[in-house]
């Protein structure tokens, strides 16, 4: 049947079809791609109706104005490294083995033998260009690598703004709002430093603000080729460090922390039967000094700063000669926890981890659209490669997205992955999602009644299971 003449003509006219949607979105010559990633930013943002005091104006205003946002988006894995590098080469970890920060996507042998997104784009005549992170930064023999190689332009990030030492809190440093907090077993590092405070100057003084000033200033000029303009945005990422006007948007007495349960953890167990997670030491130093809200606070500052770092590119984008034939593509690496299942970071496969930000605007559209249909990260580079009309590589993993472009609506039928370090992996379709370790421990949450994951169904089921077959044997 899938060989027969009349399947081949209604498969045509399908992608002849997709392909006319396509063009009167983008319209007919190369449209050019502003490629926009914000750091650790999770699901708070305003659009996403993550958190109802988040502010973020501008995110807003680009959506409302015009775009297609994804509510249910999922990052290939749950950590900048493996995700970024996912991303850009167009294979998952578990293909390349870049499973972790220290794993260099250089180093795997299928990255080596495929261009990244932005080389693809400089090979079928892009001029590519950027500042800030999407790579990855990593040490390497001849200095950092910060994937500079995989572009034609590539401009270091400026120095930062510190933070204002009097009114620094710090975990490890165990140091509240500058002065030392009581003693704690909680202090000892475990990954980049849990910090927050108001930096010393104003937004000015700091890198992604500067990095929006060169996106802005780029946006200005003519360029003989299209462009592919990669531009990455460092906060919300560890340390919360924002100009205190971010800080001022929030009600210092405010209650901004997530629900929580203590007891979240207690349903998650191993075949042993013991169970496998506790509460990680940044919860618990927040919990004994009361900083909940507080450490929400200053995220949420973080996310505000970070918005406003867009709106300069976003203002500059309208003005700009290029606004009538950009594509623009925003989105987060992975998502966060803020005391979610006793924890904060990411580094885990709960939605809360997973989830990511991701908006899409084609030139000619006015209206917001939600999207429900799960996608990944790792169809970034297909769905690119189709809408700007490059050349197919079918041996990428992702799959692409435009149809949804085209009708965010229609039907999609396809669960995305994540994946944790090796042999750990998380499945979500739109009601369920299902998680399962190397270990054998198995997690199932049915999104619909359960969205915050508070009842891990694989306990229910396995005694439900075990009831029938003690009824089964008497």
């Amino acid at each position: 049947m899938s060989n027969s003449p009349q399947y081949l003509r209604l498969t045509l006219a399908l992608a002849l079809c997709l392909s006319s949607s396509i063009s009167s979105l983008i319209g007919q010559s190369k449209p050019n791609v502003l490629f926009i990633s914000i750091d650790d930013l999770n699901d708070w943002v305003s659009a996403f109706g993550g958190h109802p005091k988040a502010q973020t104006p501008h995110l807003d205003r680009f959506a409302d104005e015009g775009a297609v946002v994804f509510q249910n988006a999922h990052c290939a894995g749950p950590v900048c490294g493996p995700s970024r590098s996912a991303m850009l080469s167009g294979f998952m970890p578990h293909r390349t083995g870049a499973y972790g920060n220290a794993n260099n996507m250089l180093e795997s042998p299928l990255i080596q033998d495929h261009a990244t997104l932005p080389e693809y784009f400089s090979n079928n005549g892009y001029v590519s260009l950027s500042k800030g992170k999407i790579f990855h930064r990593h040490n390497a023999a001849h200095g950092a690598d910060a994937g500079q190689w995989a572009f034609d332009q590539y401009v270091p990030v400026d120095s930062d703004s510190g933070p204002d030492p009097d009114r620094l809190t710090s975990r490890i440093k165990n140091v509240i709002n500058g002065e030392p907090g009581p003693p704690s077993d909680f202090t000892s590092a475990g990954g980049s430093e849990f910090a927050w405070g108001p930096t010393r100057l104003g937004k000015e003084g700091t890198k992604d603000y500067q990095t929006a000033q060169w996106a802005a200033s780029q946006l200005q000029q003519e360029q003989e080729k299209p462009f592919f303009m990669a531009v990455g945005i460092s906060r919300p990422h560890l340390p919360f460090y924002a100009p205190q006007e971010f800080f001022d948007l929030y009600d210092p007495k405010g209650k901004y922390a997530p629900p929580m349960r203590e007891d979240d953890l207690e349903d998650i167990l191993t075949p042993e039967g013991k169970q496998k997670f506790k509460p990680s030491n940044d919860y618990l130093w927040l919990k004994q000094n009361d900083l909940f809200d507080e450490a929400a606070r200053a995220y949420l500052a973080a996310s505000s700063y970070a918005d406003a770092c867009l709106g300069v590119i976003f203002d500059a984008l309208k003005k700009s000669p290029h606004y009538d034939n950009t594509i623009v593509m925003v989105w987060g690496d992975h998502g966060w926890h803020l005391g979610e299942k006793l924890r904060y970071r990411k580094a885990a496969l709960w939605t809360e981890a997973t989830r990511m930000p991701l908006m899409v605007r084609l030139p000619g559209m006015n209206r917001r659209q939600d999207c429900e249909r799960v996608v990944n990260m790792i169809d970034f580079y297909p769905t690119l490669i189709e809408l700007c009309q490059l050349p197919q590589k079918p041996v990428l993993d992702g799959r692409s997205f435009a149809p949804l472009l085209a009708n965010p609506n229609r039907d999609w039928n396809y669960p995305t992955m994540t994946i944790n370090g090796s042999g750990n992996v998380s499945i979500h379709d739109e009601r369920w999602h299902y998680i399962e370790y190397r270990d054998g421990t198995q997690e199932l949450y049915d999104l619909q009644h359960d969205p915050q994951e508070w009842t891990n169904l694989v306990l229910q089921l396995t005694e439900t299971s075990s009831s029938a077959m003690k009824r089964l044997q008497r």
